[in-house]
């Protein structure tokens, strides 16, 4: 998917934060996405494969992107801040692209620790087109925000996740507010193996949808 990239410091409120903003390549963004990534403590960082795909998915529907690390993680400063840093970290950079793109829509996307964060942040602030989150792990928390939320949900889950069991995302997900919507992605486990194409298609009609 052809891109326009830059590579960004953003102000944070533990430091600097590494980031990366993607345009569409062939069109002007009919909107923005905040992307977030997994589990810093455990390898994950805005170049995650699921994340690239989501970020490729997002743009082939007309978005654009800001990917960023959390703190501690890559060139951020900082040190990793128990979810509750990481959403005042997603917070800043949401508000810089905002400031960036003040006349479009924008929405939050994440994968797995990076789901969680978009949960915390989405349900309590105003505006967002939608909420993407993939890899979505009740057994992480989040399921009572998502009780209240109003802004329209997808969820991009993987059939065979070690870490969000189908009958135990199907349990949870009862009690998630409407507007939501589910995809199940046909793949070996927790990091879509074997469907990243799918991933990216999810996100790409998912966000078209939105």
């Amino acid at each position: 998917m052809p891109r326009r990239i830059e590579s960004l410091w953003l102000p944070g409120p533990a430091g600097r934060l590494e980031a990366l903003l993607e345009e569409p390549a062939e069109q002007s963004p009919s909107r923005v996405a905040l992307l977030c990534h997994p589990h810093p403590l455990y390898g994950g960082t805005m170049h995650n494969k699921v994340v690239y795909r989501m970020a490729r998915g997002l743009r082939a529907a007309g978005a654009a992107v800001l990917r960023f690390n959390f703190r501690g993680v890559g060139g951020s400063q900082g040190e990793h801040g128990r979810l509750r840093g990481e959403i005042e970290d997603a917070r800043a950079a949401l508000a810089w692209l905002r400031d960036r793109y003040p006349a479009h829509p924008f929405a939050l996307a994440g994968f797995s620790f990076g789901a969680r964060v978009i949960a915390g942040l989405g349900c309590s602030v105003e505006g967002a087109v939608f909420l993407m989150a993939a890899g979505f792990s009740p057994l992480l928390g989040g399921a009572e925000e998502l009780a209240e939320c109003r802004v329209r949900k997808l969820f991009l889950q993987s059939t065979h996740d070690q870490y969000a069991p189908r009958a135990e995302f199907e349990r949870a997900y009862t009690g998630f507010a409407e507007p939501k919507q589910v995809m199940w992605i046909e793949a070996r486990d927790h990091f879509f193996a074997g469907a990243l194409e799918k991933v990216e298609e999810a996100a790409r009609a998912g966000a078209l949808y939105g």
